[in-house]
């Protein structure tokens, strides 16, 4: 019961962070995507009983030179699908099939040992089989206290829902050696009819991780802030007075320890990261 209210509470706090970005809403429409295939879900020649389990399920390394070729080919293929399809929304589903298709085989054919230690920098995402909010530690964290894949995804089903008139722009990942792992994901929400201009802002959630092997780290959340808002005197008074929402402690306080939640990196290279959740949705990121 108090995990729940923690939940409702924190996924109140970031409607509330969209409302100090748009005028309230006189109705709402939900979208969710989820790419759905009936074979090859996982990273080729994995039990998908261990998919996570970092002890039993070693990463693929492909150390084969002449392989390359066959990455440069698939990572083409599949950031042609990214910039046609706005992050995969607009993908029909046998597009989805082929980009899952992609994914597995370039996961197969990773050429990175330890990739949990090579995605140091910063990262756009340009593809993903779920909703692009959920790349950030803020709702990983809800995610892992809600410990239940259909909850989690009802419940942000319901968020996009009541935030489904806005438009997400750029989301960057910012992974530093120190354990830093900072989400920014920038906004563009629509006016009232008649108004010239979208109302636009930064949500930017802060995480620490530790690297736990080669393609994992676990996450703990620790705040989350509004930035770069272009409400008139909003913008000066969030730079001059920045609100830092403590969603750490506010979990740590009420139930004594801050969530953690694991993400797995199954290929990285010098410009494309391929990262995995917890429910296998996949998120593509393109090196900055």
């Amino acid at each position: 019961m108090i995990v729940g209210t923690i939940v409702i509470l924190l996924l109140a706090a970031s409607c509330h962070s969209f409302i100090l970005l748009q005028p309230p809403l006189l109705h709402s429409r939900s979208r969710t995507i989820v790419y759905s295939t009936t074979e090859d879900v996982g990273p080729s020649d994995y039990d998908p009983d261990t998919l996570f389990d970092s002890s039993i399920m070693p990463i693929s390394v492909d150390t084969n030179s002449e392989d390359e070729i066959i990455r440069d080919e698939l990572k083409r293929e599949l950031l042609l699908f990214a910039s046609v399809s706005d992050r995969g929304l607009l993908l029909s589903n046998e597009e989805k099939d082929i980009v899952v298709d992609i994914i597995t085989q370039l996961e197969a054919l990773n050429p990175t040992a330890d990739t949990a230690m090579e995605c140091y920098g910063e990262w756009d995402l340009v593809l993903t089989s779920t909703q692009a909010f959920r790349s950030s530690p803020f709702f990983q964290s809800i995610r892992s206290v809600l410990n239940d894949k259909t909850a989690a995804d009802n419940a942000f089903s319901l968020h996009e829902g009541a935030t489904s008139i806005g438009k997400v722009g750029r989301v960057k990942q910012i992974i530093s050696e120190d354990g830093s792992f900072i989400s920014e994901v920038e906004l563009e929400v629509g006016v009232m009819p008649g108004m010239p201009f979208t109302i636009k802002g930064t949500v930017v959630s802060k995480a620490s991780f530790d690297v736990v092997g080669a393609d994992q780290w676990d996450l703990f959340i620790q705040t989350t802030q509004i930035k770069k808002s272009n409400v008139p005197f909003l913008d000066q008074l969030l730079d001059d007075y920045p609100v830092e929402l403590p969603v750490g402690d506010v979990y740590d306080k009420v139930t004594g320890s801050i969530p953690m939640f694991s993400l797995n990196t199954y290929f990285c290279d010098d410009s494309l990261r391929i990262t995995r959740d917890v429910d296998d949705n996949f998120y593509v990121f393109s090196r900055v």
